[in-house]
């Protein structure tokens, strides 16, 4: 049993350090940082979506803006998407599951918003059609996914966990989410530049 543990453990590192070497998705990851600290300053808000332990991240990472994180401070806008139940099942038996994000975002994103689709495999649905209503909107627009990007890829950036294994890209998902928080929040409070 141990070993398996420690096995896991081994696993979950190895990809940390596939991350630390990968100069795009460090790159890409500052980038978006700087760009949702751009959104808050202009008073715009910072969109999370995704599906099953991915819709978990989203609320998870946007909790983070909007309760604390590092230190007390006052609260940064953000918001899960799919956190309506009503809508959710109005907009699902309505229109069809793979509309739950895109409607929801279509009626509440602005201008100077983010959005930030959450998806190991790069090819949800629902994810897709969210994104496309960003690029409509000409609103800033990435994705956490794993190792291709998947469909993603082809229409947006995609910052890439270097692994194939779903249990793996979400724990990097959620370090990803901790370190963009943490940028924006220590920028944004301490008037400085990421």
């Amino acid at each position: 049993m141990s070993e398996r543990i420690k096995q896991r453990i081994l696993e979950s590192a190895a990809v940390k350090q596939l991350m630390l070497e990968d100069e795009d998705l460090l790159s890409g990851l500052e980038s978006l940082s700087r760009d949702c600290l751009s959104c808050l300053r202009e008073d715009g808000k910072i969109i999370f979506a995704g599906n099953g332990g991915s819709f978990a991240d989203a609320q998870h990472i946007s909790a983070e803006f909007t309760s604390r994180f590092m230190f007390d401070r006052h609260s940064l806008a953000s918001i899960a998407l799919g956190t309506n139940g009503s809508a959710i099942s109005a907009i699902g038996n309505d229109y069809g599951f793979e509309y739950i994000f895109s409607r929801e975002l279509s009626s509440i994103a602005g201008k100077k918003d983010v959005f930030i689709g959450i998806t190991t495999s790069g090819n949800s649905p629902n994810i897709l059609r969210a994104v496309e209503i960003a690029a409509e909107k000409k609103i800033r627009h990435a994705a956490f996914t794993g190792e291709t990007g998947g469909e993603l890829s082809g229409v947006c950036e995609c910052l890439k966990v270097p692994s194939k294994i779903t249990a793996r890209i979400q724990e990097c998902h959620i370090l990803m989410g901790h370190i963009l928080c943490e940028l924006v929040e220590e920028a944004f409070f301490n008037k400085q530049e990421i």
